[in-house]
């Protein structure tokens, strides 16, 4: 089931989209909170604005070094657990939002990567319970302004401006996710092609593990990692974010003086 979050210009609403990514029809409440029912108002997708699937209520946790190669490209060796930190939810926007880069930074980097949306309260779960937590996957874009994380040496403001996670189209509730293909498009040109199967740490190993520090609540996400290919964009440049079996996250990116 995909499920995503949108607008015709009214209040915020939730649809079921059909399996071509083609349709929208409209559901009752938070799919998070309430049982959801159909309202019978069907619309298609290119008739709508599709807004960020989730708004997390308490946090984004982010894993950094989750790809072997990834870290050998930043000049790290891979990470013997995993690396953990905190974006504000501040950060989330959706589908076609600008990526805002701020004057702070000169260099700011795509990181595409696959998003897991929390669907129940939870704290110390074991590995092999994981899947009775998660909600959905969605495709994630951990905007990160290089020079500032390599200058502050810690990564909170780096990862954590406002519009730098990007998230969509909608949320699949029904996927294997131990082998999909990750891809980043910038400007049509792939810059990072990998696989989930090359992460370091797995999901459930990773829900896990945040769930032993922090308790985690429905609508948390947990950003997984970047395959090797990061790079700068530039002040008019947009980045796709493609992950097989959920869609195409895609977003321009404009400098904060534009």
């Amino acid at each position: 089931m995909r499920i995503a979050r949108y607008t015709t210009g009214e209040d915020p609403t939730y649809g079921l989209v059909d399996g071509a990514g083609d349709k929208i029809a409209e559901i009752t409440g938070d799919p998070l909170y309430t049982k959801i029912e159909l309202t019978g108002v069907t619309t298609t997708v290119d008739q709508v604005r599709l807004l960020a699937p989730v708004i997390p209520r308490s946090k984004v946790i982010g894993i950094g070094r989750n790809y072997v190669e990834h870290a050998r490209e930043t000049g790290n060796e891979p990470p013997s657990e995993p690396l953990m930190f905190l974006i504000p939810n501040t950060a989330v926007v959706g589908p076609d939002d600008p990526v805002v880069m701020p004057p702070q930074s000169q260099r700011v980097d795509f990181e595409g990567e696959l998003a897991v949306v929390i669907g129940r309260m939870c704290h110390d779960i074991q590995p092999e319970d994981v899947p009775s937590v998660i909600f959905g996957y969605t495709c994630a874009n951990d905007v990160t302004a290089r020079d500032l994380q390599r200058s502050d040496g810690q990564w909170s403001r780096a990862k954590g401006f406002d519009t730098f996670c990007p998230l969509g189209p909608w949320i699949e509730t029904d996927l294997d996710v131990t082998n999909l293909r990750l891809r980043t498009l910038r400007d049509g040109e792939v810059v990072q092609d990998g696989t989930t199967a090359d992460m370091i740490f797995d999901v459930p190993t990773l829900v896990s593990y945040a769930s032993q520090a922090f308790t985690l609540l429905p609508g948390d996400v947990i950003l997984t990692g970047t395959p090797a290919g990061i790079a700068p964009v530039e002040s008019g440049q947009r980045v796709d974010i493609e992950i097989e079996n959920i869609g195409t996250l895609s977003n321009p990116y404009i400098r904060h003086e534009d």
